[in-house]
């Protein structure tokens, strides 16, 4: 069986993928990918055995916490318990974990690492066109392939139950969205390396096309979902996030959601902190092309708080900073972000980035299929602890817009998975051998029926670890805030 110790021979793989194939013929690459599948079967994918070794997931999520903002931590746990999807969402380092002592392919691609279903959505594109795709990066590094399949598979199946969809409905919705991932690889499998580079979902033409054949009800909330991600972008986070005080935007005080700078410490450590954001956002203009630097040097910056994001990403610091252009309504929102070293990277081996947030703005480079305009990296001393840390910039708010899983019926998720699944397909076709990987899985739906398998019964291990994570509360033995 493959599995970490074959994953461990790829440890310095270039970020882009798996280059083994680049100059074979398709053939030869098929070849490839039929002797992987006589040496790891489709259907040992099925398989989940947590070994008697494996380790107390609280334990994990407290080694997580000790890189993390202390106060924090607890908000963290609290969002993790909301439900069994939350969970799943902020456990990525303990599936990481369960799916190193998977089988798998020995074919590798540049993993996006937490390719649940919530890190799909919509925003919009430099051409300022709305398109699909993932949309969290934080974990990425070049692994196996199938691992964000089965995560992607999971998340579906824990999200169904948490919807009360039956077995049957969960099935259903698990198979269209494998079977959406096998199929777009064959079809990218077929295409040429520039056509599979410029592919991308784009959310206008997918309307016009494709809206007839799906459910009335989903289109109707799909376009309310699209309508609302065109009005988000910094005007809106303007006057959502800020007021006006003394004649001068500032954050709106929202503790511990949002805290302006000026409430995060004494005033005799203020000048100490702004001095170190404001050399995180000149070494973070460095690593931009010499285009959007000089754009984002029309810009000034007027005021910084610390925000919470998401459920897994909670406790890293995460900065929102507000600069204007040429008057109080030409507002710039960026979003700096702590990147850690990835859940991956125990088992897959170290990335070749020395800094985090390069390794992420990489990955998403390569898996995305348009990016960010102000996307780039920066690594400083924290003047609050002295220690180095990473960090990636993007824009707070550029369209974006995700589906409320947490409303979907099961025609609904079956469909949505379908984009996810076909999503996915060209993130990894972008990086890793797409005709070796297609080949592997074949025309059969083989490999379908073995991470439906897989998905409910890593179903039920996620709601015993949730379950653990409850107990250990109780207990005293790590605190959790609900509710915020």
């Amino acid at each position: 069986m493959r599995g970490a110790a074959v994953s461990r021979t790829v440890a310095h793989v270039n970020t882009s993928g798996d280059h083994t194939a680049a100059h074979l013929s398709p053939s030869e690459r098929a070849a490839r990918g039929q002797a992987a599948r006589a040496e790891v079967p489709r259907s040992s994918h099925a398989r989940f055995e947590p070994p008697s070794t494996r380790r107390d997931p609280v334990d994990i999520l407290e080694e997580q916490a000790r890189t993390r903002v202390p106060d924090l931590v607890p908000i963290r746990h609290g969002r993790m318990l909301a439900s069994d999807f939350a969970f799943l969402r902020g456990a990525a380092a303990v599936m990481a974990a369960d799916l190193a002592a998977t089988p798998d392919s020995g074919l590798r691609v540049q993993a996006g690492g937490d390719a649940h279903m919530s890190n799909f959505g919509i925003y919009l594109s430099p051409e300022r066109r709305l398109v699909f795709d993932i949309n969290d990066f934080d974990e990425t590094l070049p692994g196996p392939w199938e691992w964000d399949v089965k995560r992607l598979a999971a998340s579906i199946a824990v999200a169904g139950r948490d919807r009360g969809f039956t077995l049957k409905q969960r099935a259903r919705t698990v198979l269209i969205t494998v079977r959406a991932y096998r199929e777009g690889m064959r079809q990218f499998a077929t295409m040429r390396n520039l056509d599979v580079w410029y592919a991308r979902l784009d959310v206008e033409d997918f309307y016009r096309t494709w809206r007839s054949q799906f459910d009335r009800a989903l289109v109707k909330d799909a376009i309310s979902i699209r309508d609302k991600a065109m009005t988000r972008d910094s005007v809106q986070a303007l006057a959502e996030l800020t007021s006006v005080v003394d004649g001068e935007r500032r954050f709106v005080s929202h503790p511990p959601l949002i805290v302006p700078i000026e409430e995060l410490v004494p005033e005799a450590k203020r000048v100490s902190l702004e001095n170190f954001l404001r050399e995180t956002l000149r070494k973070y203009r460095r690593t931009l092309p010499d285009d959007r630097r000089h754009l984002l040097e029309n810009f000034r910056l007027v005021h910084v708080a610390r925000k919470v994001v998401g459920v897994g990403s909670v406790g890293t610091r995460a900065w929102v900073v507000l600069m204007l252009g040429k008057d109080d309504g030409d507002p710039l929102m960026l979003q700096v972000k702590e990147a850690q070293t990835s859940v991956l990277e125990p088992y897959v081996g170290r990335s070749e980035y020395r800094n985090s947030g390069q390794r992420v703005v990489s990955g998403q480079r390569l898996m995305q299929a348009t990016s960010d305009i102000f996307l780039g990296w920066q690594r400083v001393s924290d003047s609050l602890d002295g220690r180095q840390r990473d960090f990636y910039t993007r824009q707070l708010r550029d369209g974006k817009g995700s589906a409320v899983i947490d409303a979907m019926t099961p025609t609904g998720m079956a469909e949505y998975g379908k984009l996810c699944g076909w999503t996915l397909a060209r993130a990894h076709a972008r990086s890793g051998d797409r005709i070796a990987i297609a080949a592997y899985m074949g025309q059969a739906d083989v490999f379908d029926r073995a991470v439906l398998e897989f998905s409910e019964a890593y179903a039920d291990r996620n709601a015993l670890d949730r379950t653990a994570l409850a107990s250990a509360v109780r207990a005293g033995r790590v605190v959790a805030k609900t509710g915020i």
